[in-house]
């Protein structure tokens, strides 16, 4: 989130002058569930941690979280406690795997479908003092175009999109974007093709997105790398396990430290990408103040 209470994200002229180094922050999303994502973070995450960075992730899937599940965690307190109040993001922080450190949410708390104003301000003003502490932040959000899962998406540095072979994956990726940039005029994604049996399978895959989104949004995505259909990644969560923790070999391992050692050499954050984050850069602003 282009966060500036403490500018952990935004790049600015200072930020080497009083020692601040600025919080990648990227939101991974989708149009719809099944395609991975939530393994995604999981494993990119460890895979940054294993490089020396600082990660900490945000289950952003605030009624229907599983990260924590994912990676063999059990959490005494989540988001709730925190948007009624009871607790802090700080409170709530858990450890996981390679040093990696997790924002649990609920699950099935329908309340939490929806966020208010109010919550979103609160979650954005804990989660900047926290992330100023990070060398990358990754927002796990839900699937589909709910606002909340369209807010975090569109308040992040990138938003990374995840899709699979599956043709509905595509449809419902494309209503995704739509909504992003017809709704927060968001003008760039970076797309991930998860489950690919083949090289040249993702290269078509992301090539229908490509031309649909071109030719009707109007916007740009880039390919920003492919991970494999992987039997070993189906072992991993069996276990609980992140395939980059469990299976550090493996095909799919491999392709997430690719796409960590790509995530790292992406160009810092310059001007807001979206209508979101330049509310988000302006509110932060005024409360640093």
């Amino acid at each position: 989130m282009q966060f500036r209470m403490r500018r952990p994200t935004l790049v600015s002229e200072d930020a080497d002058a009083v020692g601040e180094s600025p919080t990648r922050v990227i939101a991974v999303t989708s149009g719809k569930g099944g395609v991975g994502k939530t393994n995604v973070v999981a494993n990119l995450a460890v895979s940054l941690s294993r490089m020396g960075k600082k990660v900490l992730i945000l289950d952003a899937d605030l009624s229907l979280g599983n990260l924590d599940v994912l990676l063999g965690l059990v959490p005494r307190h989540t988001i709730e406690d925190v948007l009624v109040g009871s607790h802090t993001l700080a409170e709530i922080m858990l450890q996981g795997p390679a040093g990696i450190h997790v924002l649990p949410a609920s699950s099935g708390v329908t309340r939490l479908t929806s966020l208010t104003e109010a919550q979103q301000l609160m979650i954005q003003e804990q989660l900047a003092d926290l992330a100023a502490e990070m060398d990358v932040l990754l927002i796990d959000t839900g699937a589909g175009i709910s606002p909340t899962v369209t807010f975090f998406a569109s308040s992040a540095d990138e938003t990374m999109v995840i899709i699979s072979p599956e043709p509905t994956s595509l449809t419902d990726a494309y209503a995704l974007i739509k909504v992003l940039a017809r709704q927060y005029r968001e003008r760039r994604f970076k797309v991930l093709v998860n489950q690919a049996k083949s090289p040249r399978e993702a290269s078509e895959v992301f090539g229908k997105l490509d031309v649909a989104v071109d030719r009707f949004l109007h916007v740009a995505v880039e390919l920003v790398g492919t991970i494999p259909d992987d039997d070993y990644v189906h072992m991993a969560v069996m276990q609980q396990k992140a395939v980059a923790d469990m299976f550090p070999e493996a095909p799919a391992a491999q392709a997430f430290k690719r796409l960590a050692q790509q995530v790292t050499q992406w160009p810092k954050p310059g001007l807001p990408k979206s209508s979101v984050q330049l509310v988000w850069q302006r509110t932060a602003t005024h409360v640093g103040n």
